[in-house]
């Protein structure tokens, strides 16, 4: 075991990090930036329901789809490259978003835009672990990157709401632009390359296979959660697994995989992929309730909606640097558990939000489960992070993220199938007859508040008190099953990571690996 510290960081490192969180920003905040412009978009592009659950999953569907492959590439052309390949496309991307005219338009573009960000994610977190060798000063810089991450998708509404108070939707995509063109131009004075020489060839098959095996399975649970079984999703999960199963198989034979199975085999690497997956699950899947309920429910405008959603950011400020000081003296898989443990507290409260609640209940049980959310992901973000030889951070960084994008498509899919269920049955019940539109009205709350508008005023009190009273329920059977969830993180990371911390070595090189080669350049001008 190697016992030498490791050089620290100096200020040269520190800035090229407040550059590397720029895409990381951005990237976060597209998950999130359409919450409150989809009422917008409704009666622009007129998407039917599966159309706007697109609109929404179709970027995190692709950009964890292709995390793994960006890795992959990372690794091979340089790190610093694919971040300015990527920021190029997610700009030009961002633009065709804007002026899209159809959905179906939209949805595509949305695929492209996952395509850029699934360039740049990969390359912020694997130069980290190239920037900062020393355990304490990379610890922080995670922390720094998970709190990032976390505003990001916090900030995203704030922005949306603030653009769509004096412009059009597709403002929401264009804020992209100029910071991807300060990216830019900044990246390639302030951040070193990094890279590892030797590769081999690519792959071509793996980056398929990596990619085909998550859509079909996303799509097929989304559709027999929302409809019960059909043949077409379950065939769908079942070609999808299969394919993965030969995406596995490859990887095992292949001399460079794209995924090292030995490094995701570790606990403490394997363990944070999880429960990073579960904290990302409950995380998106009930922010687009909660962002509903406000602007939707209690009538609130985009911004002031918006702003109201920061709320629970103040309990992430203050839960993030406790974890940490609590992991230097107790069991980071404690600590972990504990953080899960309380994120579920906060859903349960959720559960007891009802359409005349007062506005601090809604707010006090997102703030509990934000700030245990985040509490765990940082410890697990450090751990997984340390346990990656640095001739691999690139592919495990992707990893990494793949699990979290994964989890936030797959929570988005499945606890809003569970909301859209219960307010369907719901809305069968309650919906007066001779409504018209009313499969419209039976679909979703947006398609409930469209139709409304064109009724006379107690026909459309009668259908909105309904439909928000439906959306509630269904907000709440949501809220159960993330709070199912992470009571199971929970439990996951006491029993897997125990002790786990105390026995990582960031410099023990995988035996896979053979020698840590890592190449860095510096640009001089």
């Amino acid at each position: 075991m190697e016992n030498t510290p490791h050089p620290r960081a100096g200020r040269k490192e520190w800035s090229a990090l407040i550059v590397l969180m720029l895409p990381l920003l951005l990237v976060s905040m597209d998950v999130s930036v359409l919450y409150f412009a989809i009422p917008y978009i409704s009666q622009d592009l007129e998407p039917s329901a599966t159309q706007q659950l697109w609109i929404l999953d179709m970027y995190g569907f692709v950009l964890a789809g292709l995390l793994i492959t960006m890795g992959a590439i990372g690794d091979r052309i340089g790190r610093r490259v694919l971040v300015l390949v990527g920021a190029t496309v997610f700009g030009a991307a961002s633009v065709a978003a804007a002026y899209a005219h159809s959905a179906e338009l939209l949805i595509a573009v949305r695929a492209l835009l996952g395509l850029g960000g699934a360039a740049l994610m990969p390359s912020t977190l694997a130069l980290i672990r190239n920037l900062f060798r020393d355990e304490k000063q990379r610890g922080k810089a995670v922390t720094v990157w998970t709190a990032v991450m976390t505003a990001g998708i916090s900030l995203g509404p704030v922005v949306s709401g603030l653009l769509l108070e004096h412009f059009w939707w597709g403002s929401v995509f264009l804020i992209n632009l100029p910071a991807m063109v300060l990216l830019l131009i900044l990246v390639p004075f302030l951040v070193p390359e990094f890279k590892v020489p030797k590769q081999g060839r690519f792959d071509l098959l793996s980056a398929a296979l990596s990619l085909t095996s998550l859509l079909p399975v996303i799509y097929g649970i989304k559709e027999l959660a929302q409809h019960g079984y059909e043949p077409l999703p379950a065939l769908g999960i079942t070609s999808g697994l299969v394919l993965g199963y030969v995406f596995v198989r490859r990887q095992k034979q292949l001399t460079r995989p794209m995924i090292d199975l030995g490094l995701l085999g570790r606990r403490t690497f394997g363990g944070p992929v999880v429960t990073n997956l579960l904290a990302m699950f409950a995380t998106v899947g009930m922010a687009v309730f909660l962002t509903q309920y406000l602007q939707s429910v209690l009538g609130m405008g985009p911004f002031e909606a918006a702003l109201w959603s920061l709320v629970p950011g103040a309990s992430v400020v203050v839960m993030a640097p406790v974890a940490a000081v609590l992991a230097q003296r107790v069991d980071r898989a404690y600590v972990m558990g504990g953080g899960f443990l309380f994120s579920a507290c906060g859903f349960l409260w959720l559960t007891q939000v009802h359409t005349d609640s007062a506005l601090w209940v809604t707010l006090a049980g997102a703030s509990v489960y934000a700030g245990g959310l985040v509490a765990a992901m940082t410890l697990a973000n450090e751990l997984a992070l340390g346990a990656a030889p640095p001739e691999r951070a690139g592919s495990a960084a992707a990893v990494l993220e793949s699990g979290q994008e994964l989890g936030g498509a797959l929570g988005m899919a499945i606890l809003g199938s569970i909301g859209a269920a219960v307010y369907s049955r719901d809305m069968a019940d309650a919906l007066p007859a001779g409504v018209p539109d009313a499969d419209a009205v039976r679909e979703t709350l947006g398609g409930a508040t469209t139709v409304a508008a064109r009724l006379p005023s107690g026909t459309a009190d009668t259908v909105l008190t309904a439909a928000r009273d439906a959306f509630t329920h269904g907000m709440g059977f949501a809220a159960i099953g993330a709070a199912v969830v992470m009571t199971a993180a929970g439990l996951f990371s006491v029993v897997l990571l125990r002790g786990a911390g105390k026995t990582t070595n960031p410099a023990e090189p995988h035996p896979e690996s053979g020698p840590a080669e890592l190449v860095r350049t510096t640009h001089v001008r």
